[in-house]
Order: C-alpha cells, then sequence, then structure tokens
C-alpha cells in the first residue's frame, strides 16, 4: 500500500502535467483553425496537413521511443523531449509561413511523444497489474483537462493572447514541466540493459504477436479517428453541417471533453471495484467502442441534437484508454515501453493519415459539385465503415488470436 501512495505523490502529479499539455497542444489547432487559415491563407487541405504533422511526427517517434524508454527510464526521456517540444512551440508562435508552422508542430508532435508512454512505462514498473487501469485512467483526465483548456478558456484567451501570445505560453510551461519531471525517482530497473540488436529483435516478435494485432486495427481507425475528429474536424463538421457559430462549437467539443473527462475519472475510481465484480476492463472496453460507433452513425444522420451526440462520443470513447493496460498487461514489463509504443504508432498513424485524409476528402467531394455539407457526411461514413470493420476484428474470440505460439 506505501508504494501505491507513493506513485500518486512522486510520480503522477509530473506526468500528469505533462500530458496536460501535449492534449492541450493536440486539440489546440480546432480552436485557432479560423485565425491560422485567415492569418496565412491556408486551405482546408493545408489546415489538414499542418494540424495532422503533430501526429505524424509523434507517431514516426513511437518505435525509436520505446527503445528509449526501455533502455534509459521514463524520466529522463520525457524531460528531454519536453523541451524539444517547448522550441516548437516557441517556433510556431514566431512563424509566418506553412512551411515554418509545419516545421514547427512537427517539433512539438516529436517533443510530447513521451508524455503518456512514459508514465506507462513507469506505472508498468512500480504497479501492479490490477491497478494500472486506474493509474493510466487517471492520466488521461489529466489530458481530458488539457483538451479542455483548448476549447473555450482557449477561445477566450485568444483576444488577449492571440494565437501567437497561446503557443509562447506553452513554451515557458513545457519548460517548467522538464524541470518538475527530472524530480521524480528512477526505478531501480529503468536502465536496461539488453543490446540494442537484441531490442529491435524484441520488437519484431511484438509486431508479429497475434494479441497486438487483435489490437492494433480498432486502435489505427476506431481511436485514430476520434483522435483525428476531435483534434481538428469537429468544429468545422459543426459549423458546415449543423450550421453553428464557431462559439457554439466550441462550447459543445467543451461538453465533449467534459464528458470524456467524466469517463476516466469513472475508470480512475471504478475500474478496480468492477473488476472485483466480474466485470472485465475488456468488457468496457467491447462495450465503449461499440456504443462510440453507433453514435458517430448517428451524428452523419443527425438523429439528435450536437449537444447531446458529442458528448456522448466522448464519453464512450473514454473507455478506449483501458486498450493500453490491455496490450500492456500481455507482455513482460520489461518490454513494455516497446509494446506500449507500438500501439501507439498505429493510433497516430491513424489519426495522422484519417486528419490529413479527411480535409482532402472534403475537398475533392466538394470540388466535384457536391454541397460542403454531403461532403462532410460522405467523408464521416467512409471512415465509419473501415471503424466498423476493424471493431468486428476486434470481436472475434479472443481464443482464436491467443492459440498462436507466443516468444514472450
Amino acid at each position: 500500500m506505501t508504494q501505491h501512495i507513493d506513485i500518486w505523490r512522486r510520480l503522477v502529479p509530473a506526468y500528469a502535467a505533462g500530458y496536460f499539455l501535449s492534449y492541450g497542444l493536440r486539440s489546440i489547432n480546432a480552436v485557432i483553425a479560423p485565425e491560422l487559415m485567415r492569418d496565412l491563407g491556408i486551405t482546408a487541405t493545408g489546415l489538414g496537413l499542418l494540424t495532422s504533422t503533430y501526429f505524424l511526427a509523434f507517431g514516426l517517434f513511437q518505435l525509436p521511443l520505446g527503445l528509449l524508454l526501455d533502455r534509459f527510464g521514463p524520466r529522463r526521456v520525457e524531460a528531454a523531449l519536453l523541451l524539444v517540444a517547448a522550441a516548437g512551440c516557441a517556433l510556431f508562435g514566431l512563424g509566418t509561413t506553412l512551411t515554418t508552422l509545419v516545421i514547427a508542430r512537427a517539433l512539438i508532435g516529436l517533443g510530447v511523444s513521451a508524455c503518456l508512454m512514459a508514465s506507462f512505462k513507469a506505472f508498468s514498473q512500480w504497479s501492479t497489474i490490477e491497478r494500472l487501469p486506474s493509474l493510466t485512467a487517471t492520466i488521461m483526465v489529466a489530458g481530458s483537462l488539457g483538451a479542455l483548456s483548448a476549447s473555450v478558456p482557449a477561445e477566450a484567451a485568444l483576444p488577449l493572447l492571440g494565437w501567437r501570445g497561446i503557443f509562447h505560453l506553452f513554451a515557458a510551461l513545457l519548460v517548467l514541466t522538464a524541470g518538475f519531471v527530472m524530480l521524480m525517482p528512477d526505478h531501480p530497473d529503468s536502465a536496461h540493459q539488453e543490446s540494442f540488436k537484441e531490442q529491435i529483435q524484441t520488437l519484431g516478435r511484438i509486431f508479429k504477436d497475434r494479441l497486438f494485432w487483435r489490437f492494433a486495427p480498432q486502435g489505427c481507425l476506431t481511436s485514430g479517428g476520434f483522435m483525428a475528429i476531435q483534434g481538428l474536424w469537429a468544429v468545422p463538421w459543426m459549423m458546415e453541417v449543423n450550421g453553428a457559430s464557431r462559439s457554439h462549437a466550441a462550447s459543445v467539443l467543451f461538453l465533449m471533453g467534459s464528458a470524456m473527462l467524466t469517463g476516466y475519472i469513472f475508470i480512475a475510481t471504478c475500474a478496480g471495484w468492477l473488476f472485483r465484480r466480474g466485470i472485465k476492463p475488456m468488457a468496457l472496453l467491447s462495450a465503449g467502442l461499440g456504443i462510440a460507433l453507433l453514435v458517430q452513425f448517428s451524428i452523419i444522420l443527425n438523429l439528435a441534437a450536437p449537444n447531446l451526440l458529442w458528448p456522448v462520443l466522448g464519453l464512450s470513447f473514454s473507455l478506449s484508454t483501458l486498450a493500453y493496460s490491455q496490450v500492456s498487461a500481455a507482455f513482460p514489463v520489461s518490454i513494455s515501453g516497446r509494446v506500449n509504443t507500438a500501439f501507439n504508432l498505429m493510433m497516430f498513424a491513424g489519426a495522422f493519415g484519417l486528419q490529413w485524409g479527411i480535409g482532402a476528402a472534403v475537398e475533392a467531394f466538394a470540388a466535384s459539385g457536391m454541397v460542403r455539407a454531403d461532403a462532410f457526411r460522405l467523408s464521416f461514413a467512409l471512415l465509419l465503415t473501415a471503424q466498423v470493420l476493424a471493431f468486428g476484428w476486434f470481436l472475434l474470440p479472443a481464443k482464436r488470436v491467443q492459440e498462436s505460439d507466443r516468444e514472450f
């Protein structure tokens, strides 16, 4: 019990602060998009590229990140990368061209790439498997608060600071958080002595494991798709399809983030209690993903008010965080950094491709003569079709996936 309390006191606050800023930076472009398009003359396709560059850099660094986390430990790796993110924010605030902002956005994505994965690595080292869902959900609570900060509060700060000032503020906070992280303790086994060649071989076995590939498609298309929508396209959807003002759309985005926060708090406080009563995390994960797909279908067909549907979507997707603990628990702790970053790579690859792809699809359909609202609906419908297929694969009986000869 003493160790569990020490985790909450010495580890959770610093990792939570990092992920708060990470999620705020992930979502901020959804609110400042009109200013970016106006000030720099960016098209929807250009905006999608700019915003999704965060996911590209984030995703491309996931495999090297896993190697670094397992070799050097989460504390040193995250602190160093947060300084890279601070440099990216400073450059973004100074940028005057799309190219400069794309480079800055890539540095931000690279710099915050360890915020979630480092915490998961540390928790897997210091905690028991039963407590992992609650700890990971607590970090996701911090992420939700970061997402909330990028909605109504960010819009309120725009007249005072401008979008450039907001990014300079982020830069300062990232430097402070890097110092906070360096004050945390290292686990005795943080520096793993496995050779680089052995690390690469183990990474290859992770990608060959059938249990990993039970989770990967839904992580890429379903969770990645939600990240793409929440991080950029939710506000344009509400403005183009529902005729909402940007202020109202930002308010709905705030409600969605609040609903996600509620879901994460539920997992953090109740996952252990439910587990002891026979309701396992896998059942909660499956239910959350299924409900989310139904809600997306309802959004496309406009079956209910956006003020209701988008928050329900956020609430249901909050349960998808359980996938991390379920994937991680299936592999040895010594390779947990590589397991989680491999899974995260699938999610962010999907987020990058879909965030850019949705913008390109909308532009293409609109250029063919389709009304922009219908172009949005068709683009989202195509995404939903792919997500349903991935969810069907995920629901295949676990026994079928686990029958393969595993090398761990």
